[in-house]
């Protein structure tokens, strides 16, 4: 039996965006979804919205071994994989004075959210150009912007749920963001009013947004054209 691969603290995550294919297989899709339930990840399906895929499978688990054997499932099962994102959970560093209930919530949160239906994931990054670069600025001066930026999150609380997963030397960006909301103008002026933000305005680099709807996977594989 292969070893796990754990983190020391937290969990592993991937975004899988996937494509349905002519020869995919819907109950195999849900067989891959429900034997990593079983084995104690957490997996939240998403229809996606656009051209960028059909469908998402953003999976939690403590064990990158597990996480990959649903990644086999799915392809197996006929899903073609567009895009994919991997991250860990983690406490901030800016975190320091944050209860431990909420260290704990970060480190494990509980997906999906009840009654937050609306979805979205992008990338992101602090800037490194030359004038505007995140990593020379004195610790003090990183807090205080993050406090600032922390803020104007908080604004949103009840409607939003956000998930920001570390990257760092495993991904391209150095976050994941998963927003959950309970409409989809929510998304959109979160980010909206976050951008303004002198830790965001200045300092923030943002990949490619996918946007969905969550849902059980039988009925995300049927409203994609699967079953």
């Amino acid at each position: 039996m292969t070893e796990p691969v754990s983190p020391s603290d937290g969990l592993c995550v991937i975004h899988l965006f996937l494509r349905v294919r002519a020869n995919t297989d819907a109950d195999a899709v849900c067989a891959a979804v429900a034997s990593a339930g079983a084995a104690g990840d957490q997996v939240v399906p998403v229809a996606v919205l656009g051209h960028k895929a059909d469908m998402a499978l953003m999976a939690l688990g403590d064990d990158l071994w597990r996480l990959r054997d649903l990644q086999t499932a799915v392809v197996a099962a006929g899903l073609e994989v567009v895009e994919s994102y991997v991250s860990m959970t983690e406490v901030s560093e800016y975190s320091a004075g944050v209860p431990d209930e909420m260290k704990q919530a970060r480190l494990y949160p509980q997906l999906p959210p009840e009654g937050k239906p609306a979805w979205c994931f992008y990338p992101m990054s602090k800037s490194r150009t030359v004038g505007a670069n995140w990593f020379t600025l004195p610790f003090d001066e990183r807090m205080e912007l993050m406090l600032e930026h922390g803020a104007s999150g908080r604004a949103f609380a009840g409607r939003i749920l956000q998930v920001v997963t570390g990257s760092t030397g495993v991904d391209d960006y150095e976050w994941g963001v998963t927003l959950f909301g309970e409409h989809p103008d929510d998304l959109k002026e979160v980010v909206y009013t976050m951008r303004y933000d002198r830790a965001s305005a200045i300092y923030a680099e943002f990949g490619s947004f996918y946007t969905g709807m969550v849902d059980d996977i039988d009925v995300v594989l049927r409203r994609v054209g699967c079953r």
